[in-house]
């Protein structure tokens, strides 16, 4: 599946009874027209003679995700339980979503996603699914509050995602810095070049509160700290701010250990990069950051150290 192209979703079913029939055609309805999704329907598919069994196979064997819709019915045919002419077409796709299961557990866990319409139970979803044990996802309306759990799983972008974990402090001090200190806010600065203030900064989606910006026409905009040989290291991220004006600039960014350049880095926007250095035994560090043809554009550099650091 290309970046830019939305998940193909197949969706099984049993046909319990015509309005459950109608509700899973109306949930597909939703989630392919208003959420964007590729859904694969069988009730869109019967204009013309197929073979049914070939055309499961292909999408549940080829779709980025398979939605399984609860059910008595979905469930008795699931583990073998209905007569052999009952729901044909439901027996077929659950035996091969159980081989499939077989061969790769794991994976499929992950691709295969029991949906719990209101009225239904979690007791209605297969027993090698694990319902008990693994995530369902129980849908009360057809909104997109409703489904956003479902969405969770597809996007693979959690809801809440995990916070940067802070520095630990419970550990042996001996040998160690005077801890995390920020360049923006925490050092006096030996030197400067005017145009750049310390200030939040958004930065691909993220803020970072403590942040050296510049918003001015400098040809080379720099900050120099003194380290006194204390700190061992160095961190940043540095990009295009996210409110930038003009969106196709490419920003470079360099440091200095006493004098001594290291390679510099390109960002644009969208695009950040991340700074971590050794500066052991360094007493001046220097960060530069510049917008190359600045002087002859009409646009200004705008660009942020995303809470620089040293510890």
């Amino acid at each position: 599946m290309a970046d830019n192209e939305p998940p193909h979703v197949f969706v099984t079913y049993a046909h319990d009874s015509p309005e459950h029939k109608e509700r899973v055609r109306l949930f597909a309805e939703f989630l392919h027209g208003r959420i964007g999704l590729e859904v694969h329907l069988d009730q869109w598919d019967d204009g013309e003679r197929r073979d049914w069994s070939l055309w499961a196979l292909d999408h549940l064997d080829t779709a980025d995700f398979v939605v399984v819709i609860a059910s008595p019915a979905y469930k008795r045919r699931a583990e073998g339980r209905a007569a052999f002419d009952e729901g044909r077409g439901s027996q077929f796709e659950a035996a091969r979503i159980r081989d499939r299961m077989t061969r790769n557990l794991g994976g499929e866990i992950k691709r295969i996603l029991p949906v719990v319409f209101s009225g239904q139970s979690v007791d209605d979803i297969p027993n090698f699914l694990n319902p008990h044990s693994t995530t369902r996802y129980p849908i009360e309306v057809f909104t997109e509050e409703g489904v956003e759990d479902l969405l969770t799983a597809i996007t693979g972008r959690a809801r809440h995602q995990r916070p940067e974990r802070g520095r630990w402090r419970g550990g042996a001090t001996s040998g160690a810095g005077p801890g995390r200190t920020s360049l923006a806010t925490g050092l006096e600065w030996r030197a400067c070049s005017s145009g750049i203030r310390t200030e939040g900064a958004r930065i691909n989606d993220m803020q970072y509160s403590d942040s050296i910006v510049l918003r001015a026409a400098e040809r080379l905009a720099f900050v120099e700290v003194s380290l006194g040989m204390t700190y061992r290291r160095l961190t940043a991220v540095v990009g295009v701010l996210d409110d930038a004006v003009e969106p196709f600039q490419v920003g470079h960014f360099r440091v200095l250990l006493d004098g001594r350049p290291s390679p510099e880095v390109k960002v644009a926007l969208g695009k950040p990069a991340e700074i971590d250095l050794d500066v052991t035994g360094v007493l001046t560090l220097r960060l530069e950051f510049h917008r190359p043809g600045t002087t002859e554009s009409r646009w200004l550099p705008e660009l942020a150290w995303g809470d620089p650091a040293v510890e």
